[in-house]
């Protein structure tokens, strides 16, 4: 009997962990994916921005994947190190609950890095956020 308690106990604690995670207010905007590009060499990364706050820093061969509030945004991407003094360059970008968006932020010579908008995302390795915890 007591078996059957500590199952269902079990079983209890995981469904209800799951419902919390989708009930959370984080998980009623869109999912957004920025992958770097493999033409900036191995030296620099793509440091990303949303709305003015730094989200991540984008190494080779990595990506920046996070849930962020449904309404209007600006992403912004810089190179780092700015050894060449280039400015940002930004997108607005306009979540929809339940939407994914994936950006690819590519190194252009006369602009630096820019975002374009992207259909697929790669198998990389996922960045956590600098601003939130590690899940």
């Amino acid at each position: 009997m007591s078996r059957i308690f500590l199952v269902a106990a079990l079983a209890l604690a995981i469904f209800g962990r799951g419902t919390e995670i989708q009930a959370s207010p984080k998980h009623e905007g869109g999912r957004l994916i920025v992958q770097r590009a493999a033409n900036f060499g191995t030296s620099l990364v793509a440091q990303l921005s949303i709305d003015g706050n730094v989200a991540a820093d984008i190494p080779r061969a990595q990506h920046y994947e996070d849930f962020v509030s449904a309404g209007r945004h600006v992403l912004t991407v810089l190179p780092l190190p700015n050894t060449e003094f280039r400015r940002p360059n930004s997108i607005s970008l306009t979540v929809q609950p339940g939407h994914t968006y994936i950006f690819t932020a590519v190194w252009e010579s006369d602009r630096g890095v820019v975002l374009h908008r992207s259909t697929t995302a790669t198998d990389t390795t996922r960045v956590p956020s600098i601003n939130a915890p590690t899940r």
